[in-house]
């Protein structure tokens, strides 16, 4: 089998894998290539790769050749015109944004496997990519939140003075939220933490942060540990708090989102206007539209003297450790899928495999996929 790792477009930095992960998957029956100059954003030369046994090759030949096809984010629509029914595409997806694009895929008879879609269980844990670049999304948010605002973020006494600590908010606690609770508390400040789901308090409190719960909030564990919807009545009552804590808070780290849906809005604009000049909010949910009501995603915006960051891709700015998570994941997963004679094995009776399955065979494979894009 041949596999290959294409070279991202647009701003994206990382590759889908470094030459020291990209080793582990020659075997008796597996080659693999590499587009010449993928790596170089991630600092990653051509050299290195052909020291570790991997070809640098044209794009086209990748294309036109590989049985696997690697890459960060999915290939350009254009290039779907070069692959063969058959093909398999793995890259991270996002089936809701990307749904005309899968159905040419689907069409063309080419297989894809969505990284953003391995099920969140113990046992596809070391697969989880979703996961592995929320890490890194919250620890680079918070550096850049610290390097932003006017004022030291831990507690300093000396002869000038006392300062005192910064005051962090963040709202949200899942991966990337639990990191920047970390990092912040590793820096100094004083941290306080918002989530609907009361499962979360302890990790936050063993952090050293503050957990802020509004009472009532609607959970469901079959929401593989994610947030659910939640009532008008409870989001009056959320808003409220928030504004209070956010009002108080020198930097606010905005991390929460809900699965294939809008990310909920939970900094309004009078809240911003009420915040201290100088005040910094990261937006990592800018993508899916924002937890401020007033995020450009890509952009940094002042408002009433309080930076707004909407940015949602950090782990292109880190783009060697990212990438290297990145390739490391997907080695994971490739483990059970490639058997011992170097062919691609998708044995759909797999649960890992058939919920990561986005298409195959020209049908719509995962239930995730389906629900979705409301596929019948």
């Amino acid at each position: 089998m041949l596999v290959g790792i294409l070279k991202e477009s647009g701003s994206e930095n990382r590759v889908a894998m470094l030459p020291g992960e990209a080793a582990h998957l020659i075997k008796p029956g597996v080659k693999v290539l590499v587009e010449t100059g993928a790596g170089n954003q991630a600092f990653a030369s051509d050299g290195e790769y052909q020291r570790a046994g991997i070809t640098p090759s044209s794009r086209d030949d990748i294309l036109s050749k590989a049985a696997l096809v690697l890459t960060v984010n999915p290939i350009p629509e254009d290039d779907l015109e070069l692959c063969r029914e058959g093909q398999v595409l793995c890259s991270v997806l996002n089936p809701v944004e990307n749904s005309k694009w899968l159905e040419k895929a689907r069409s063309q008879g080419l297989t894809v496997l969505a990284l953003d879609l391995v099920p969140r269980t113990t046992k596809a844990q070391a697969m989880d990519i979703l996961s592995s670049m929320a890490t890194v999304a919250g620890y680079k948010a918070v550096l850049h939140a610290a390097s932003m605002i006017p004022k030291f973020f831990p507690m300093f006494m000396s002869a000038a003075g006392t300062i005192k600590p910064s005051r962090v908010l963040i709202l949200g606690a899942g991966v990337a939220g639990l990191q920047a609770t970390a990092i912040a508390r590793k820096l100094g400040a004083i941290v306080e933490v918002f989530d609907v789901r009361s499962a979360v308090k302890e990790e936050v409190k063993s952090l050293g942060g503050k957990f802020i719960e509004v009472a009532g909030a609607r959970e469901d564990a079959a929401a593989g540990g994610y947030a659910v919807e939640q009532t008008e009545e409870f989001k009056i009552k959320q808003l409220e708090l928030i504004q209070k804590r956010s009002i108080a808070a020198d930097v606010v780290i905005a991390t929460a989102q809900i699965p294939c849906k809008r990310a909920p809005v939970l900094l309004l604009k009078e809240t911003v206007n009420r915040m201290k000049p100088g005040s910094v909010i990261i937006d990592l949910a800018a993508s899916t539209g924002g937890n401020c009501e007033l995020t450009e995603n890509g952009k940094s915006i002042i408002v009433n003297g309080v930076t707004i960051v909407g940015k949602s891709d950090y782990p292109s700015d880190m783009p060697t450790d990212a990438s290297k998570m990145f390739g490391n994941n997907i080695n994971n997963l490739l483990k059970i899928m490639i058997d011992k004679d170097g062919k691609l094995n998708l044995n759909m009776q797999n649960d890992i495999i058939n919920g990561t399955t986005a298409v195959h065979n020209k049908e719509y494979v995962s239930q995730r996929v389906r629900q979705m894009l409301n596929i019948k």
